[in-house]
């Protein structure tokens, strides 16, 4: 073992060291380059795996054990260059910090993750649940403020958790089995939130640090269970990491490796768990690596090295696997057979065609390929745009995944733990949507899905202009005269609409658009009607003006993003809230000469001043993100207006729900140059333009 000090300095996570030597860092590593690009791969398939150094958040001190949180990362680290130093390591006391993500998924310039939690001990590292309002985090045995240390004056490391209040992670409590006589340290938590698997010292193991897993049981938690000889060693398992796919990622120095502490896998989904598995390089070296962590996708990953070519004694690298989970040679596809039948009859379905799609944590369909991108005016207000996002109908989702055969089966392979929705379409059928999870299942799947016989009309339209040319975005008017029943849509970019009107009735339907003329046509639904065909309709408008516009864009339109969200007193964007920025970055794609002026609301909660410095800040936090989408920064002006604008009667002094604020909480984009009319299409691939 390379330098046992130093090993066991990471063991503690690097501060419960009161009882080793003084100056346990004061020998210097072998010096490191300064390269920011350096890449590691494997296999013969170029890129398979390409691992790069986190250059903007390292440091000359130390940086590791990532967490993933909202859009980037929280870790561990000692960059600070004043304040208390621990006597024992020669460096600051450890703290949490929080680093967005670039559009490469890159951490950014770093910020200080939380006042209430970093203290004049060390804190690290944590573990979230998928709602991000929970964590669980190692610190130094405290109680009121004060340091505790066991019979032989020893600190050991405890684990603590804390919830998300209105400014600041609170109610901080340690977990019931801690002690102040051994370590209990580096929670992660089971995707579900039930279990949390950690790493101890306790009597009874089979080493010196083993892992461990506790049940939560109501608001409790239960005695821990060592997870067992065939994952712990008789030397420290550590730095553990629980994967949605059922992988238990972790570090030893206990088992054959490359020197240090190396990166072990095991796959604990099933009721027989995998053999340990050593992860091999590049993401193994020969010195200490810890800390992995993965995106469910299996696709983005961070770990902790001292690795030659580092900036410091310990740095963050991003990994990423281009080939997904797939790298570590799991059996990760379940065979599955989609069935569609009629729901009544039960009768088998034949040749519908059936779409599946993979869908995110924010449950929208992976890669777009199902949604276009249409900027619409409202129909209460036409003076405002809605930047909409939405599924593209069934007649525009081109070829389908799979057809049923004569039996009204479909076979084909799906990712282990992942969320899918699955569309059948069919002729004479209400086309049907079905959510389904493989997460915790295993073997072969078998999917029914049950189709509705369609009793209304599909009626696919056309608005035009008295030249043939599609009128975009045109208001329709459904009136049934039968019912007395009313509604109102818009038609697409192509001028299109889709009606699925009930039998049995007369309609009249009116189109009209600013710069034409109304018109209006008549439909009747009455009489023998073949239900698997649909009715084409077309409605020519003539125009009043001499070159009339059929788009909604022109130089000073507002659209309004309504949800792109930030939390109380920060200004990055929540994970997940970029999607209308997405889709703004790819309308000024279309529109190569258009120019925007961005604008940044805040809730009236904080200072007037404050909150105009606050919405300054996540203005340009659109823009960077913008930018970052290949929209040149000078066609972006943004600035921020504080709490100028409040939309509803939350200002200052008024009681409001958070969700009230939060509607507050905003982004404007107002067009300022526009430039020639370019069609906006949005058509088959990805509508955001991602490769």
């Amino acid at each position: 073992m390379k330098n046992h000090h130093k090993l066991f300095f990471l063991l503690t996570l690097l501060f419960a060291l009161l009882h080793l030597p003084q100056g346990i860092y004061a020998q210097q590593k072998s010096s490191k380059s300064k390269s920011k690009e350096k890449l590691y791969e494997k296999g013969e398939e170029p890129n398979q795996i390409i691992i790069k150094n986190a250059a903007l958040i390292n440091t000359e001190h130390l940086e590791f054990s990532p967490a993933f949180y909202q859009n980037g990362i929280v870790y561990v680290t000692s960059r600070r260059s004043s304040g208390a130093v621990d006597p024992k390591t020669g460096e600051t006391f450890f703290e949490l910090y929080y680093a967005e993500f670039d559009v490469e998924g890159m951490p950014m310039k770093p910020q200080e993750f939380s006042i209430n939690l970093n203290s004049q001990v060390h804190e690290g590292p944590v573990s979230f649940n998928r709602s991000w309002d929970k964590l669980y985090f190692t610190r130094n045995n405290m109680s009121k403020g004060v340091r505790q240390s066991d019979k032989k004056g020893i600190s050991h490391l405890k684990i603590y958790e804390a919830t998300k209040g209105k400014f600041d992670w609170e109610n901080v409590r340690e977990l019931p089995f801690n002690s102040d006589e051994y370590s209990c340290m580096h929670p992660t938590l089971s995707p579900d939130g039930n279990r949390l698997y950690f790493s101890s010292d306790m009597p009874g193991g089979y080493g010196k640090f083993d892992l461990y897993m506790s049940e939560k049981v109501g608001d409790a938690w239960s005695l821990p269970i060592n997870l067992g000889p065939d994952i712990n060693t008789a030397g420290n398992e550590v730095f553990p990491f629980m994967h949605e796919s059922g992988i238990l990622f972790f570090s030893s120095d206990g088992r054959k490796g490359m020197g240090g502490l190396d990166l072990f896998m095991v796959n604990i989904s099933g009721s027989k768990w995998s053999k340990v598995s050593n992860l091999g390089q590049p993401l193994n070296s020969p010195r200490d690596d810890f800390g992995f962590i993965l995106n469910p996708e299996g696709t983005l990953g961070f770990l902790s090295s001292d690795r030659a070519g580092g900036y410091g004694k310990d740095d963050i690298y991003q990994v990423r696997l281009t080939r997904g989970l797939s790298y570590f040679n799991l059996n990760l596809e379940l065979p599955a057979k989609i069935v569609s039948y009629n729901e009544v009859t039960n009768e088998r379905i034949p040749n519908a065609a059936i779409y599946v799609f993979e869908r995110d944590k924010d449950g929208f369909i992976r890669g777009n390929e199902a949604y276009e991108v249409e900027v619409k005016p409202s129909i209460d207000n036409p003076d405002q745009l809605e930047l909409t996002l939405s599924r593209k109908s069934a007649a525009r989702l081109g070829e389908p995944s799979l057809r049923t055969d004569p039996n009204g089966e479909a076979v084909t392979y799906l990712q282990a733990e992942k969320d899918y929705l699955i569309i059948a379409v069919c002729p004479g059928y209400k086309t049907r949507e079905l959510q389904y999870s493989t997460i915790g299942e295993k073997g072969p799947q078998n999917i029914r899905v049950p189709l509705e016989e369609s009793q209304c009309v599909t009626v696919l339209g056309q608005i035009t202009s008295d030249k043939g040319e599609p009128v975009s975005y045109a208001k329709v008017h459904i009136a049934n005269e039968s019912s007395g029943e009313e509604q109102y849509i818009r038609t697409n970019i192509d001028g299109e609409f889709e009606l699925c009107l009930p039998t049995r009735c007369q309609f009249k339907i009116t189109a009209e658009k600013e710069g034409f003329q109304a018109s209006a046509s008549q439909m009747s639904t009455e009489g023998e009607i073949d239900l698997n065909k649909p009715v084409h309709m077309k409605i020519s408008l003539g125009a009043v003006e001499e070159n009339p516009f059929s788009g909604p864009l022109h130089t000073g339109s507002l659209i309004v993003l309504e949800n792109i969200y930030y939390d109380f007193d920060k200004s990055a964007i929540r994970s997940g809230a970029a999607r209308e920025l997405d889709a703004l970055a790819a309308l000024m794609k279309q529109y190569p000469e258009m120019r925007i002026e961005l604008t940044s609301h805040t809730d009236s909660r904080g200072s007037t001043k404050y909150n105009q410095e606050l919405s300054d800040k996540r203005a340009a936090s659109a823009k960077q993100y913008l930018v970052s989408k290949g929209i040149s920064p000078d066609r972006i002006s943004a600035k921020g207006m504080g709490e100028s604008q409040i939309r509803n009667h939350c200002t200052d002094g008024v009681k409001c729900s958070e969700k009230e604020h939060q509607y507050n909480r905003r982004t404007e984009v107002r067009i300022t140059h526009l430039g020639a009319p370019v069609e906006v299409r949005y058509s088959e691939g990805d509508p955001f333009g991602n490769k």
